[in-house]
């Protein structure tokens, strides 16, 4: 059908090659019962696959909203998130400067990085040379925030790196690394993902208040052992969720063959 498409600067069926396409028609009603009865069981299974998912989604927000509430908790000490982190701000090395880009080998994440790769970094689809490089790398076991244009996204980053100025990378001060988990910090910040998007300057360009945030308080559970048993349920679940997205793409792809199988007919 594609092919019947006039690409104009506004995309539309050519009606007169639309009215004389051809759909093929089986002689057997029998035939077209079967190919209809095998892609059924396909979009049946896609389905429940995918209703699967949306419950456990709402699962997994359910208890990581019951477990990462630390009101009145007097187990928890909460420090602002300057005390905690050492933050710094993302940026992009010049485009026109072909030494920062040509051969490069350290990952240089976007958001969509996140959105193709998920919230565990350690591939990007664009790298820079060190010559592009001011200062030191983003390390490994630090934590990217979008604090502009798509407010609220972020992920853990398991290589050294850097990452536009859409971001700020917020690594464990020396003085807390041996009481959080930086799996620990990797959950709570989709509570912070949430305060960043409920506290943004919106004139001009829209950004998150920093100098509200650097003094957001963050919980610091006394006990490690606390920390691992709500990362270790955590875990689950996005292992879980993981588990049925590749499910659902691995049905869709089988679906998608056997469609075009099952309605070819030259």
């Amino acid at each position: 059908m594609d092919t019947l498409v006039a690409r104009g600067s506004i995309p539309a069926l050519n009606k007169v090659d639309f009215d004389n396409y051809k759909v093929p028609i089986p002689a057997s009603f029998d035939e077209q019962r079967q190919i209809v009865s095998q892609l059924d069981i396909f979009t049946t299974l896609i389905a429940k696959l995918e209703s699967e998912l949306t419950l456990r989604q709402k699962q997994y927000e359910f208890y990581r909203e019951k477990l990462l509430n630390f009101d009145g908790d007097e187990e928890v000490e909460w420090k602002t998130m300057k005390e905690v982190f050492n933050i710094r701000n993302g940026y992009t090395p010049s485009k026109s400067n072909k030494a920062y880009w040509e051969g490069g080998t350290i990952p240089w994440f976007r958001v969509e990085d996140i959105r193709t790769n998920g919230r565990l970094l350690s591939e990007s689809s664009l790298h820079i040379n060190p010559e592009g490089v001011k200062g030191e790398l983003f390390p490994a076991n630090s934590i990217i925030l979008s604090t502009s244009a798509t407010i609220g996204e972020h992920a853990l980053l398991l290589v050294d790196c850097l990452a536009n100025q859409r971001f700020i990378c917020l690594t464990i001060n020396d003085k807390y690394k041996e009481k959080l988990l930086v799996k620990f910090v990797f959950y709570y910040m989709f509570k912070v993902d949430e305060w960043c998007v409920n506290n943004t300057n919106i004139a001009g360009f829209a950004s998150v208040d920093m100098s509200k945030f650097y003094t957001l308080c963050f919980p610091i559970p006394k006990d490690q052992h606390r920390q691992q048993q709500i990362v270790s349920q955590l875990d689950t679940f996005e292992q879980l969720i993981a588990a049925l997205k590749r499910e659902i793409a691995l049905r869709r792809k089988q679906y998608d063959y056997y469609r075009e199988k099952l309605l070819t007919f030259e």
